[in-house]
């Protein structure tokens, strides 16, 4: 039941939905990245990609000052991992 919810709230919000598409695609960005090419503000992108993180969905490295975000491959639950294979 627990993933399903993650799935959904994820799905409930069309922002949050964008930066799981940029990121499907493998690469690594940071909060700037996204934020510049969803056209989201800076704050609201932060918000979005903190709680993905929370949920698990994305994960963080740190590096050259910048934290970039990616795709949480491992930990991702199945089912979310088929949602976004269809966005």
């Amino acid at each position: 039941m627990k993933r399903w919810s993650i799935v959904f709230k994820v799905l409930g919000n069309v922002n949050r939905l964008k930066i799981v598409k940029l990121l499907s695609g493998g690469e690594k960005r940071n909060v700037s990245e996204i934020g510049r090419t969803l056209a989201i503000s800076q704050k609201a992108t932060s918000k979005y990609l903190i709680q993905l993180h929370n949920l698990v969905v994305l994960d963080s490295e740190g590096k050259d000052g910048h934290v970039f975000y990616f795709l949480n491959q491992h930990d991702m639950p199945k089912d979310f991992r088929r949602v976004i294979g269809l966005l």
